[in-house]
């Protein structure tokens, strides 16, 4: 049985969240759940090194709580805490218990299992907004890190030819392709995968991720996308803006703009 530990992080900024998923991925957290002022961190319980997180929460001057996460209690979990969401009149994001939103073009039904994406998060929210502005009729699209799929899943909806999603989390693969299923989904390969290296060229790159994985894979994902291709790029603060647009002048892309929500930023790059 898979059972999680849950922590919770209080009264935290973005810039300490951004540092503690960094250090916290390197101990084995593999789940990430940011809301306001809020970080909420899952690792499995047989990984979970108690005496590590209170040295680093010392460190850092943060308060936390603990919570097991039984496999079979995680849905009634979710399901206690999950409101629809709406992005504009663009897309509804909501479970299965949840009524129709009939006032979006697209609707994206989802049951996460400790794989994150909801659209809660503003840099999900964001990428929902910017993929508004792009044609992916008959389009191939790679989507890096796709958690719950959602992103692949709206990229078929907006009519792409074919979508290769990626996720390095057995969790988020598994939820990923009942999501897909769920929302009768065709196009869409999801792959178990660590880096931006696919082997082949998209027309469209979504990478809703963080700083440190974006500038390690932006040469992978230069490579990766055709001539004239669109590759928005988010999971990423506003003080993280210089370092990257420095890595894609590095990489010979074109910058074309961002937009901002809650201190976190979406940025949308071509070729």
């Amino acid at each position: 049985m898979n059972n999680y530990i849950q922590i919770v992080f209080a009264s935290i900024q973005p810039e300490q969240a951004e540092m503690l998923v960094a250090q916290l991925s390197e101990a084995g957290f593999d789940g990430f759940e940011e809301g306001e002022n809020e970080l909420k961190a899952f690792i499995p319980e047989k990984d979970y090194d108690k005496q590590l997180l209170k040295e680093l929460a010392y460190k850092y001057q943060l308060q936390y709580s603990e919570q097991a996460i039984r496999e079979q209690n995680w849905n009634a979990l979710w399901e206690s805490n999950f409101q629809p969401v709406v992005v504009e009149d663009f897309v509804g994001i909501r479970a299965g218990f949840h009524e129709p939103i009939p006032s979006v073009e697209h609707e994206i039904v989802i049951t996460p299992k400790m794989s994150f994406g909801t659209g809660h998060h503003a840099t999900t929210y964001m990428m929902i907004q910017q993929m508004k502005g792009i044609s992916f009729a008959e389009k191939s699209v790679f989507d890096f890190g796709t958690g719950t799929g959602v992103l692949a899943i709206l990229a078929e909806k907006l009519g792409a030819a074919s979508v290769f999603a990626i996720d390095n989390d057995d969790w988020s693969i598994e939820n990923a392709l009942e999501n897909c299923q769920f929302n009768s989904c065709h196009a869409v390969e999801l792959r178990k995968m660590d880096l931006a290296s696919a082997g082949k060229q998209f027309d469209i790159i979504l990478a809703n991720i963080n700083k440190n994985v974006i500038l390690e894979n932006m040469a992978a994902l230069s490579a990766g996308l055709l001539p004239g291709g669109n590759l928005l790029l988010s999971g990423l603060l506003e003080a993280d803006e210089t370092d990257v647009l420095s890595k894609v002048i590095e990489t010979r892309l074109n910058y074309m703009g961002k937009i901002n929500r809650n201190g976190w930023i979406c940025m949308k790059i071509n070729k």
